[in-house]
């Protein structure tokens, strides 16, 4: 059996920020490099990172939604464009930042012909929409419409199937990660600039 030496590294570790663009309100890209690393450092230290930012990063979400009147989630209702279903969709798709703990409440309360946005939602003050132009419903008839809200932070995806009470409150399948792709790849360089 023929054993290596193992040989420490004199180089310190450099990470570098090469390019970061503001794609949209909701999309932020980033390019980093890390250098030099040893040959099957590479990956690990990619693997890791990328498991670590996809899996592990948390964020706010709306979970749940509480319609009043409302026999099921598919459900329309007089005066409103969309179902509740599309409504539902609508809200999962809402971009929230906090440094939230546990579960808070929030809401919806509206009246007249308007189109409702995210701006329209009543949060608590720790609690921001980072795009107040989101849509969720168009009001095509002067009604009152009000819809109580749950709001919690946590990471990853969640789905609550099966779990529609009869009050008028239905879950929001929960996709709390802030980042949402990351890629890695690995270039061999003989010599450090």
């Amino acid at each position: 059996m023929v054993r290596e030496e193992v040989i420490g590294s004199t180089q310190t570790l450099e990470w570098k920020c090469v390019e970061s663009r503001v794609d949209s309100k909701l999309h932020y890209y980033g390019h980093f490099i890390l250098f030099p690393l040893r040959k099957g450092q590479a990956d690990t230290v990619g693997i890791a990172f990328r498991r670590a930012l996809l899996g592990e990063i948390e964020g706010t979400c709306i979970t749940r939604a509480k319609f009043w009147n409302v026999p099921h989630e598919y459900s329309t209702i007089v005066g409103i464009e969309e179902s509740i279903q599309e409504i539902l969709l609508n809200l999962k798709e809402i971009v929230l930042r906090s440094n939230l703990y546990g579960v808070r409440d929030a809401s919806i309360c509206v009246k007249g012909l308007r189109y409702i946005t995210a701006q329209d939602i009543i949060l608590p003050p720790f609690i921001e929409i980072v795009d107040t132009t989101q849509p969720i419903a168009n009001l095509r008839e002067p009604i009152d419409f009000c819809i109580e809200l749950q709001i919690k932070r946590d990471r990853g995806y969640h789905t609550e199937l099966g779990k529609n009470s009869q009050d008028g409150s239905y879950p929001i399948d929960v996709v709390s990660m802030p980042v949402q792709n990351v890629n890695y790849s690995i270039f061999f360089l003989w010599k450090w600039k």
